[in-house]
């Protein structure tokens, strides 16, 4: 397998991105050969690659989209094939002797027109010629790109395959999902899934994140192949004379986030984006969970060579005998402080368990903060206040051995409830510089704990006695893929999930949808949903725009910006949770009501 293939397949790949944008930014005129640049100015060239390199690029491509003969001969180059591609392959190496060099060739024809059968025999001359000086220069393997005609599309993988090359094939499409010689996308992926020439396949050029993010929806499904994203930074406007892309890094990494999460294994950009671009991407994809290669955690052995008497979910916890019983069960979210002074939380806590409130949810680093443990909050509220916590426990943050001793060590503690979940990538919080962990996902932690329940470690070693923990997992009614969603919720069922709650919902038919989904499995487990009373039309902005798997509908919107006190958008979150509390009651277990901004009273008058 080459080093390509064995990289993109362990974990997700950043490539660079435009490298026309930034010679133009640098003041290369437009009507420029910028293949040429290799020769004639290759200092320029070098130093966009070493920032691509710099910004965390995995993936450099040369500057040769255009350096075949066919295309050179436009600039009276025809003769220079060589001499431009091997330059071109230098420099990059020199560049970035740490990343992966990819030798860049797009299609020999102009833009909108298909192989036609006389051209195909010069066609397939000028792809031999330069892929094979790219081959002795020494890329490491062929990305064709911004192909918008199939034929001539198999046929330069096929030239590459040929020259015993690895072969990327990306083809280019509008907002419609069609080329501007009439291929849909799924005629496209089709087509190079079935093509043994082809080695990973990807969608790169002439739309932006979010036209990118919706073809992506429809075709990932259709090929078992790597897939790699390289969208445009959106369309460009006319600034000054220059044609700019507005584009923010911070907007391109969101999508690259939703790439990911649709299946994407690599993501880079075409015109438009910059090191700046890739350099955000690169660090949110660091933590992203699936951008490297987890730790299978597989189901315990059961042997009769030490009896293990595992306890039952009612038993484990007073939370767990009223989900056993199918009682209704309530619960308030309250995050940890920032500090170590713990008497301000003590005193919500304390109105909570007055009021009758089964459990205190207790966040683990919520959008990537960092506030007093939640275990270390967890046994303080248990011991002070006597209600039982329900600590989150997420996968970022550890490694796998230091979660198994936090896990047996919230046992000793006597700590019987978790919520298990994957955890957000650093990047989304306070501290973008730090890395995530991620050696298992929530479903591997889910299986973990689920073993040490049955008396055996993640090594196989015999815990006796076992821990008995009450294993709640998250949910997302409203995840961009409700596919994926619905498959890892099902894994956590089979993992050892012992009840869910659910992200926030503001869409109760949403989660009607979703439960009537989940009601399908052979295996049901309790859900409970989680409520947030929005505060005010600032706060469900943010909401919406920022936290990941937070959908809120245009209604609730329009009837918090009629809010004209903060009284009047309190009460208006507190009415638009009761109702939603009672359209889903009858469906779900109980609810977690979250205290926004703190104010527990809030969470409270929902239940009241």
């Amino acid at each position: 397998m080459s080093s390509y293939l064995a990289r993109i397949r362990e974990r997700i790949t950043m490539f660079d991105g435009a490298m026309g944008t930034m010679l133009y930014q640098k003041g290369v005129f437009v009507n420029a050969c910028y293949d040429e640049l290799s020769l004639t100015r290759p200092d320029l060239v070098r130093e966009v690659h070493r920032e691509y390199a710099e910004a965390g690029a995995d993936i450099i491509l040369t500057n040769t989209f255009g350096a075949n003969r066919i295309k050179l001969r436009e600039y009276g180059l025809a003769e220079r094939v060589e001499a431009v591609n091997a330059a071109a392959v230098k420099l990059a190496r020199e560049a970035a002797p740490d990343a992966l060099i990819a030798g860049d060739v797009g299609p020999c024809s102009r833009f909108a027109q298909p192989l036609v059968d006389s051209a195909a025999k010069e066609f397939e001359a000028a792809f031999e010629e330069q892929m094979r000086i790219l081959k002795t220069g020494g890329v490491d393997f062929i990305f064709l790109e911004t192909f918008s005609d199939l034929a001539e599309l198999a046929l330069a993988a096929k030239v590459a395959k040929s020259l015993g090359l690895t072969v990327h094939a990306s083809f280019t499409v509008n907002d419609n999902g069609e080329s501007a010689v009439g291929f849909t996308a799924e005629k496209f992926v089709t087509a190079l899934e079935a093509d043994a020439n082809v080695d990973t396949v990807g969608l790169n050029c002439s739309i932006g994140p979010a036209g990118v993010f919706d073809i992506l929806e429809r075709i990932i499904k259709n090929t078992t192949k790597p897939f790699v994203v390289k969208p445009n930074a959106g369309m460009p406007r006319e600034v000054n004379g220059r044609m700019l892309y507005m584009t923010s890094p911070e907007y391109f990494t969101e999508y690259a986030k939703r790439f990911v999460e649709l299946g994407a294994r690599g993501v880079g950009g075409c015109c438009g984006t910059t090191p700046a671009h890739i350099r955000e991407a690169a660090k949110a994809l660091r933590g992203v969970s699936g951008a490297r290669k987890q730790i299978a955690i597989k189901a315990a052995t059961v042997t009769a060579e030490k009896p293990v008497t595992v306890v039952p979910t009612g038993k484990k916890s007073r939370f767990g005998a009223k989900l056993s019983r199918g009682e209704w069960v309530t619960s308030i979210e309250i995050l940890p402080p920032k500090s170590a002074n713990m008497n301000a939380l003590y005193d919500k806590v304390r109105d909570c368990h007055f009021a009758g409130i089964d459990a205190i949810n207790i966040p683990d680093g919520p959008r990537a903060s960092s506030r007093v443990s939640p275990m270390v909050t967890a046994i303080l509220i248990k011991n002070t206040i006597g209600i039982e916590p329900i600590p989150h426990y997420c996968c970022r943050d550890r490694n796998l051995l230091g979660m198994q001793s936090d896990i047996l060590g919230a046992q000793a503690a006597g700590l019987t409830n978790m919520l298990i979940i994957t955890g957000d990538p650093p990047k989304t919080g306070d501290y973008p510089d730090v890395t995530g962990v991620f050696d298992v996902d929530s479903i591997g932690l889910t299986q973990l704990v689920t073993n040490l329940n049955h008396g055996r470690d993640f090594g196989g070693n015999f815990v006796d006695p076992p821990s008995s923990i009450l294993i709640g997992v998250g949910a997302n009614p409203c995840a961009v893929d409700g596919e994926r969603e619905l498959s890892r919720y099902f894994k956590k069922i089979e993992a050892g999930a012992e009840y869910a709650i659910t992200q926030p919902v503001f869409d109760a038919e949403l989660l009607l949808r979703f439960l009537d989904n989940v009601e399908k499995h052979e295996k049901r487990i309790p859900v409970i949903a989680g409520i947030w009373p929005l505060a005010s039309y600032k706060n469900a902005e943010f909401m919406r725009n920022e936290v990941p798997g937070v959908v809120i509908p245009d209604v609730v919107m329009s009837l918090l910006s009629k809010c004209k006190t903060k009284e009047d958008s309190r009460e208006a979150g507190i009415e638009i949770s009761r109702a939603i509390i009672g359209k889903i009651k009858d469906r779900i277990a109980g609810v977690q009501v979250s205290a926004p901004m703190g104010n527990v009273q809030t969470a409270l008058a929902v239940l009241s």
